[in-house]
């Protein structure tokens, strides 16, 4: 491994989840290729892997949608780009409310979304049953359909990204983790691993939860924390459509999509 590791670079990665191979792959997109990542384990194996991998549209601010439509337009082309799958599609999501407070609140979120130039349709227990036959309507006031939302293959995903990134020359390590950043005047300088110093331009830190250890190290504090939830995963369920839109049910803070 010594040989694989360089004594400089442009860019240093810490971190081989979807959001490190989103960063080499978009540097090397715009000509930045002196890059390399390093991933502790193999890639995907920190929280990446188990990702609900939902792909929404609609956000709080313009810039945050104009971002997120980019994500879906991007994750479309990436597997052709890359030869790599990546389980994405399209197939929208319902956002359902169960009481007229939530409905109106959807209603708003739909009309921002107009705003922001994206497909949005506000729809009725009759249309909601229409698009997702097998939900129990009792309670539900109405809802929200975004045909562009959908959902990916996060451990795929990123297997793409990082394909793309290496297609550009970034150079991605695995099984070497990072054992501190290097700091020198006041800023990070490079990383030390057990097979030596690499001395980087910039140190990008997306380890995750477990750059809140590398960042207290050098008297940096991360508010960052595991967090427990929790999903079911159901057996094969007989007469299931495929292809149905994710399901949101904000007042029960559920959501329900086909396992990817």
């Amino acid at each position: 491994m010594t040989q694989d590791l360089p004594g400089r670079t442009e860019v240093v990665i810490i971190g081989g989840g979807i959001v490190g191979c989103a960063i080499a792959y978009h540097l090397a997109r715009i000509g930045i290729t002196d890059v390399v990542l390093l991933e502790r384990r193999k890639l995907t194996c920190g929280t990446t892997w188990h990702a609900a991998g939902l792909v929404g549209q609609l956000r709080a601010t313009r810039n945050m949608t104009e971002l997120a439509k980019y994500t879906s337009e991007l994750f479309a082309g990436l597997g052709a780009e890359t030869g790599q799958a990546t389980g994405f599609r399209q197939n929208g999501s319902i956002a359902v409310a169960l009481h007229p407070e939530r409905f109106e609140e959807l209603k708003r979120g739909a009309s921002m979304a107009r705003n922001f130039g994206l497909e949005v349709e506000v729809i009725g227990p009759t249309e909601i049953r229409e698009r997702h036959p097998l939900v129990d309507l009792g309670g539900v006031v109405g809802g929200v359909f975004l045909p562009k939302d959908g959902q990916t293959n996060p451990i795929d995903t990123t297997l793409a990204l990082a394909k793309g990134a290496r297609m550009r020359g970034v150079r991605i390590l695995e099984d070497l983790p990072v054992e501190r950043i290097l700091v020198e005047g006041g800023r990070a300088v490079g990383v030390r691993t057990p097979v030596g110093e690499l001395r980087a331009g910039t140190v990008v830190l997306a380890a995750g939860m477990w750059s809140r250890w590398l960042a207290r190290d050098i008297g940096v504090h991360l508010p960052l924390h595991a967090a427990e939830h929790f999903y079911v995963v159901t057996e094969a369920i007989e007469g299931l459509p495929r292809e149905l839109p994710v399901l949101r049910v904000p007042d029960e803070c559920a959501y329900c999509k086909e396992d990817a």
